[in-house]
């Protein structure tokens, strides 16, 4: 009895500060800032957490498996682990709120990491395949807590919301590859594998991500934006309320923004994948890798703060454009450089950072614009569970086109496929014109 009474007390609190904080314009801005900031401190976790399984999965997938056909299939994983986990932590946001789901997702990431460094040390593949699974949950719910800083968060003030929280990632995510030579020798010292090193510093990230959340924060913002919702719904029912709430879902800015996503990370993810094994074949060493990787991730999240301000004051379409644009220069730049040129395949993979962070952000404000809150964390880690998928395609066929044919021939092939970013865009902007004219009409 006396522990039913205590969790009715605990949702009678929870249900009473929310209540204040509807009634204060104030106190939702004050909500909205402090949100911003426990977002902004578990991505930087998250961020280094994110940065070990791009920087070596495929290293250590190659030297356990003994061959480069499969060197993909770590990325593979880690992406489909983490639609599976972008669909569960939508799903588990919606009913409970974003502080369980982001909370639950980061250590779900923290306990994969873990179980890889258990399978390098007994060479057990089928392990690592299991444990990269799971890592995938942390890589997922890295990538949708730019959502939580956007659920109290104005119109104009979205895509800046999302940016804060990926910037924030670039702190973790660039350390991240540079500390590979670190933990492979913090590693050895302990008897595990080098390679295995990086996942011991994801581990304690993710886990360190998922308490941050856990603990910080409160009042739940997608629980507070939802109740916002509904007051308003009970305190303005006239035709131009009711007109609102039955658009306030826009299925074609859904598609617009999760194509531009999709294709995004389709490109990205098949020539970053392959960026390592191509580098080691041509007699480039883990230090140079991280280095390349790490500037890559630091232009996927740091240039997000500009990013955001342009998308909310260009436009999320001309946001896309500039992507498709950003990305093919990437993939030609990539197939184009000499292999011993660090310079050519630095720039190459800035390109393909940038490209990616354009397209995120601008596909990820046109969802936030298109969704309602008493559905929108479920739509997000839809859409996500979509994202996921494709990086995952891209990264299992990423191995298969350089065995077969060249990184060269991978890396053009990304970036004409990027070329389609412009005609979805054509077609978005044509039709919210048509619809802002017969609206005038009417």
């Amino acid at each position: 009895m006396s522990s039913k009474s205590n969790e009715s007390g605990v949702l009678e609190k929870q249900t009473s500060s929310i209540r204040c904080i509807i009634d204060s314009p104030e106190k939702q801005e004050r909500l909205y800032k402090r949100t911003l900031l426990i977002v902004v401190l578990s991505q930087i976790f998250g961020g280094a957490g994110l940065a070990a399984g791009v920087t070596v999965g495929a290293l250590l997938a190659q030297d356990m498996l003994g061959t480069d056909s499969l060197a993909g299939i770590p990325a593979a994983l880690l992406t489909l682990g983490s639609a599976v986990a972008a669909l569960l932590v939508g799903r588990i946001s919606q009913r409970h709120g974003r502080r369980v789901g982001l909370g639950a997702g980061f250590l779900a990431g923290g306990i994969g990491a873990i179980g890889v460094i258990f399978a390098a040390i007994a060479q057990n593949v089928p392990l690592l395949f299991i444990s990269l699974l799971i890592y995938g949950a942390g890589t997922a719910t890295n990538l949708q807590a730019r959502y939580a800083g956007t659920d109290l968060a104005k119109p104009k003030q979205r895509a800046t919301a999302v940016s804060i929280a990926m910037v924030s990632t670039t702190l973790g995510a660039v350390a991240g590859p540079n500390l590979v030579e670190v933990m492979g020798g913090f590693a050895t010292s302990l008897g595990i594998p080098a390679l295995a090193g990086p996942f011991i510093l994801g581990a304690a990230a993710f886990i360190l991500a998922g308490l941050v959340f856990l603990l910080f924060l409160r009042p739940d913002p997608l629980l507070v934006a939802n109740a916002i919702s509904e007051a308003q719904k009970v305190d303005h029912r006239n035709l131009s309320d009711l007109h609102t709430n039955k658009t306030a879902t826009n299925n074609r800015g859904i598609i617009v923004g999760a194509v531009v996503m999709i294709l995004t990370q389709i490109v990205m993810v098949a020539i970053m994948t392959m960026t390592p094994i191509h580098m080691k074949h041509h007699g480039h060493g883990l230090g140079e890798v991280g280095l390349v990787i790490s500037i890559h991730i630091g232009a996927m999240y740091l240039p997000s703060l500009l990013t955001g301000v342009l998308v909310d004051k260009l436009g999320r379409t001309a946001m896309s454009f500039a992507s498709g644009a950003i990305l093919l220069a990437a993939g030609v730049t990539a197939a184009l450089a000499p292999a011993d040129s660090m310079a050519l395949l630095i720039t190459a993979l800035a390109l393909l950072g940038l490209g990616w962070n354009f397209g995120l952000i601008s596909g990820t404000a046109l969802i936030v614009d298109a969704t309602h809150p008493s559905t929108r964390a479920k739509t997000q880690g839809t859409i996500d569970v979509l994202i996921a998928l494709a990086g995952a395609s891209g990264g299992a066929l990423s191995g298969m086109v350089v065995a077969n044919a060249s990184y060269a021939a991978l890396s053009l092939a990304g970036g004409f496929l990027s070329l389609l970013l412009i005609p979805v865009g054509i077609w978005y902007h044509r039709s919210q014109s048509v619809e802002k004219s017969e609206s005038m009409t009417l």
